[in-house]
């Protein structure tokens, strides 16, 4: 069910984040942005342990969500970044072939609340990937490919290093970004996570914990729904991986794009209800 208040209130921290030029208030509104959205995964998954009607009402539901336009270059770093938002927000994908759109399974609030996240935090890793490639700083860096060479009689798989061209050095920026900032969502999640099962520790117990909390099992129940969803609905073949994402391996530029992760803003670059679609640069 969409929780149109929510995601007011979230939309609310999104701009302010973006607002401000002080990092540790970005840092503060993109934790607070996290924890409003797993508060609120978590008082559904409580709410439907408790109430048998609402679980039948509330169930997981799949959305396609486009990426980009075919051929375009690039587009697998934009789908990292989206599953790595996902994966911090109880959300499962499936990647396209040409890594043109996913195929988000969850529960609708938490898929909006994705889509919501991706929508500004793309803005910013191809804003700051341009200000990167435009400073020239990959130009002092390289980098390592593995490539088949013939070795006498023989084909043998050796590592190369070469001059960092602009692409490589996008896409390492790019793939590093994405990373930090899911361990940065993922950091937020947990911390709500745990401090809601504290409380309802205190309230039940006066501070002696419990084996296990009904927050807690109400959570897992409802990860299990999910994984249960997907293996029933997935016609996916394969797994996606983000390591393929990159054409070389560039240390100097996942550097880069890995601070540029940490300083990242949650902004809201589109209104929550705007018509869902390719970002346009």
């Amino acid at each position: 069910m969409r929780d149109d208040k929510l995601l007011t209130r979230i939309a609310g921290l999104l701009r302010q984040a973006e607002g401000t030029d002080n990092e540790h208030e970005a840092e503060a509104f993109l934790a607070a942005a996290q924890r409003l959205a797993t508060a609120s995964q978590i008082d559904l998954a409580v709410a439907r342990a408790h109430d048998p009607a609402l679980k039948n009402i509330s169930t997981p539901i799949t959305r396609q969500t486009t990426i980009g336009a075919a051929g375009k270059r690039g587009l697998r770093t934009y789908v990292q970044l989206f599953v790595q938002i996902a994966l911090a927000n109880d959300v499962t994908c499936d990647v396209a072939s040409n890594s043109t759109y996913v195929i988000a399974y969850g529960f609708e609030a938490d898929i909006d609340a994705v889509e919501a996240l991706y929508a500004s935090l793309v803005v910013q890793m191809v804003t700051a990937s341009d200000a990167y490639l435009k400073s020239g700083d990959y130009k002092r860096e390289t980098a390592q490919q593995v490539v088949t060479r013939k070795v006498g009689p023989w084909r043998r798989k050796v590592v190369e290093e070469k001059s960092l061209s602009p692409i490589t050095a996008r896409l390492n920026f790019q793939s590093a970004f994405a990373e930090r900032v899911g361990v940065r969502l993922k950091s937020a999640r947990d911390e709500q996570r745990r401090e809601a099962v504290r409380q309802e520790v205190e309230a039940a117990s006066g501070g002696n914990a419990p084996a296990s909390t009904s927050t807690a099992l109400a959570i897992r129940d409802k990860e299990l729904e999910v994984a249960d969803f997907y293996k029933s609905e997935s016609t996916a073949r394969g797994t996606w991986r983000a390591a393929r994402a990159t054409a070389g391996y560039s240390s100097g530029a996942r550097q880069a794009g890995d601070r540029a992760g940490r300083r990242a803003k949650i902004g809201a670059d589109r209104e929550f209800g705007a018509p869902r679609g390719a970002l346009e640069k």
